[in-house]
C-alpha cells in the first residue's frame, strides 16, 4: 500500500518473481487500503508510512484484529523504524533497497505466515524462553501487556517477562472476553481493572487493582466501556 505508483510497480515486479505469491491488490490511499484489506484478508501487506487520508500507523491501528499476520513497512524515512516495530511490523524496508534485502524480508514474511498456519488458535499459557531456561506463564495470571520495542512485556504482579511477539498477534490469540486493547501499546486483563478515571489533562486512564494507571486511547474507549458493562449514557 503506497501512494507512489512507481514504488508500487517496483514491488509488484519483485513479488511476481516468487511463484508462491499471489498479488490480490494495491492501493494508493489509507482509506482504500483499509477497505481492501478487510475485504480480501491478505496474509501479507507491504505498507508505506506516508499516505493520503491517514498514514500507515493509523491504518495498522484501525485494522486491529484484521491486521494480516505479516506487515512490512516500505519507506524512505528511517526515523519511523522503532515505531513500526512497536506497531507490529515484521520488517522495515528502507528505500532504496536491493533485491537481496527485499528477498530477506519476503522470506521472513513467508516464515511468519507458515507459522500462523501451523499453529492457529488460542492458548492458555505463554512460553518464555530465556538463557538456559524456559518459563511458563498462565495467561490468566497476566495483569496487562505492554509493547516494548521488538517485544511484548507481560506484567504479572510484581514480575515482568519479555515475549518476542507482536501486540496484534497477541490480541488475536487472547480471549476477547478476558482481555481488551486499551491503547496502541497496551492490552489489559479485564478482571484487573479497578475503574476508569479522568486525569488532570482531561484524558481517561484505566486504573488496575495494583494501582497501575494506563492511558486509555479515545479509539478504544467505547470498546473498553462495553466490555466493562458501562452504557454510553452512564456517567464515567
Amino acid at each position: 500500500m503506497d501512494d507512489e505508483p512507481l514504488a508500487r510497480s517496483n514491488l509488484t515486479v519483485l513479488l511476481r518473481h516468487d511463484p508462491e505469491i499471489e498479488i490480490v491488490g494495491e492501493c494508493g490511499s489509507g482509506r482504500k487500503a483499509l477497505a481492501e484489506i478487510r475485504r480480501r484478508k491478505p496474509d501479507l501487506i507491504f505498507l508505506d508510512v506516508q499516505m493520503p487520508e491517514f498514514d500507515g500507523f493509523d491504518l495498522v491501528e484501525k485494522l486491529g484484529k484484521d491486521l494480516p499476520p505479516a506487515v512490512v513497512f516500505v519507506t524512505a524515512y528511517d526515523q519511523y523504524a522503532l515505531k513500526a516495530f512497536e506497531a507490529g511490523a515484521l520488517d522495515y524496508l528502507l528505500k532504496p533497497f536491493d533485491d537481496a534485502r527485499f528477498g530477506r524480508a519476503l522470506s521472513r514474511a513467508k516464515e511468519r505466515i507458515a507459522h500462523n498456519i501451523e499453529f492457529p488458535g488460542k492458548t492458555d499459557r505463554f512460553v518464555i524462553k530465556g538463557t538456559g531456561q524456559v518459563t511458563f506463564v498462565n495467561i490468566s495470571d497476566v495483569d496487562w501487556i505492554e509493547a516494548a520495542d521488538y517485544y511484548a512485556c507481560l506484567h504479572v504482579r510484581t514480575k515482568s517477562h519479555l515475549l518476542r511477539r507482536r501486540m496484534c498477534d497477541l490480541e488475536r490469540e487472547l480471549d476477547e472476553t478476558a482481555f481488551c486493547r486499551i491503547h496502541r501499546s497496551s492490552i489489559v486483563n479485564l478482571k484487573r481493572i479497578r475503574g476508569l478515571e479522568v486525569n488532570e489533562a482531561g484524558e481517561y486512564e484505566v486504573v488496575l487493582d495494583s494501582g497501575t494507571r494506563l492511558s486509555l486511547s479515545r479509539r478504544y474507549r467505547k470498546q473498553v466501556q462495553a466490555r466493562l458493562g458501562i452504557r454510553s449514557s452512564d456517567p464515567v
